[in-house]
């Protein structure tokens, strides 16, 4: 498990933190932005199945949302991930990420992660992909949502990325 740096901490975001965390889509210049209002309703309504990363001052510098899926209640989906630009570099994704599914996995007994990423977003591929080696786990990937399905303009596909069955998840 990819442990956070010593000056931030991982915790459950709030409602007060939905500003800054669509701030953060914002600035990642990569993720598709949503409303202010759904981010504020995501930290109050998906808190659980969602991790912030905060500085010596209570500060969110990154998040990961996600939500465990109806249809396959062992597997997580994370929706979003965004690191401040000057905390990157410093495993603060991965960190999420492992903490969150280390969480899961004792509260929830999740066993997989699914995502997906738009062909190009390297540092999303790298990022999960090393998740799924770090956790013993096969990835597989396939054309979710393409490209023709988005009604609003010229979107590129959405790639599901499968990962699981998680063999190596520490405890949280």
């Amino acid at each position: 498990m990819t442990a956070a740096p010593a000056d931030l901490f991982i915790d459950r975001p709030a409602p007060a933190d939905g500003a800054a965390l669509w701030r953060l889509a914002k600035d990642s210049k990569t993720l598709d932005l949503n409303s202010s209002y759904s981010y504020l309703l995501w930290c109050r309504d998906f808190a659980g199945t969602s991790a912030v990363a905060r500085d010596e001052d209570g500060r969110p510098v990154g998040f990961v949302t996600g939500y465990v899926r109806p249809e396959r209640p062992r597997t997580l989906l994370v929706w979003q991930v965004a690191v401040d630009p000057a905390h990157r570099g410093r495993g603060i994704a991965a960190a999420l990420l492992d903490g969150l599914t280390a969480r899961l996995a004792a509260e929830r007994g999740i066993t997989g992660v699914e995502t997906t990423i738009t062909p190009g977003n390297t540092a999303s591929e790298r990022l999960f992909s090393s998740f799924a080696a770090r956790h013993g786990a096969d990835l597989t990937r396939e054309v979710l949502f393409p490209a023709d399905l988005f009604p609003d303009g010229p979107h590129d596909p959405e790639v599901l990325h499968r990962i699981g069955p998680l063999t190596r998840i520490p405890a949280h």
